[in-house]
């Protein structure tokens, strides 16, 4: 799958389930790890784990590879590794306090 249909998917699957701030950040100049880095806020931890259980079904359903899960038991940060895409899911609290828009 082409990275600007994997974005596209991934805010779509967002956005289903109340994804606020939903930003997308290029950073193909920045790392050779990964293409483009996407961070959403969610308000409990039970709304952070049903985005990020929506990203990774609707993915599927379009043949994206899911290659890692992290942080999906507590729920309060969940990375989603797709390769050429890196997806953040927050609590508002733990997005300020990492402020990844920053680092990137």
């Amino acid at each position: 799958m082409r990275v600007d249909r994997i974005v596209k998917a991934v805010v779509e699957a967002l956005e289903d389930i109340k994804g606020r701030d939903i930003v997308v950040l290029n950073v193909v100049k920045l790392t050779s790890l990964f293409d483009r880095v996407i961070i959403a806020t969610g308000d409990s931890t039970r709304q952070v784990k049903a985005m990020a259980d929506n990203v990774q079904s609707k993915l599927k359903e379009r043949g994206a590879k899911v290659s890692g899960v992290e942080g999906a038991q507590a729920a309060e940060w969940i990375l989603i590794d797709l390769g050429t895409v890196v997806v953040h899911v927050m609590l508002p609290t733990v997005r300020a306090h990492y402020n990844l828009e920053a680092l990137w």
